[in-house]
């Protein structure tokens, strides 16, 4: 793995808790493939972009190797799932701030989507719970 990929999940988790902290809304752009779980028909050309704010998501987890969280497209909960190598970007939505990683179309594909763990704690204490 190179610098950059193990970098990936820490700068992921702190550009999140920084648009948190902004009082701005964070979002991932992801680049879709096997692995990811999301829902269909809200797709653009193999990509999506996430709300991935805490008003916007339930039992958000940011590990290593993936980003899991339930949220409601239309009237419909959706269980996501998106391995941390397809993500493309993590920014504001309000004022594009963050930052773009290259995705790889051979990106090795992670572990199977491990079991549900903890979510991301809510805005007391640590807002992220870092999963090894």
């Amino acid at each position: 793995m190179s610098d950059a990929s193990t970098q990936k999940p820490y700068l992921i988790r702190a550009l999140w808790e920084w648009c948190q902290d902004q009082g701005q809304t964070p979002q991932i752009a992801v680049k879709i493939n096997a692995q990811t779980n999301v829902p269909q028909g809200y797709d653009e050309n193999g990509q999506i972009v996430l709300d991935v704010s805490s008003e916007a998501t339930q039992d958000l987890v940011m590990d290593n190797e993936w980003i899991r969280f339930q949220a409601r497209f239309g009237a419909t909960a959706h269980q996501i799932d998106v391995p941390v190598s397809q993500v493309m970007a993590v920014f504001a939505a309000e004022s594009g701030g963050g930052m773009g990683f290259e995705v790889s179309d051979d990106a090795p594909a992670p572990a199977v989507a491990p079991e549900p763990v903890e979510p991301v704690a809510k805005r007391t204490g640590s807002p992220l719970k870092l999963v090894k």
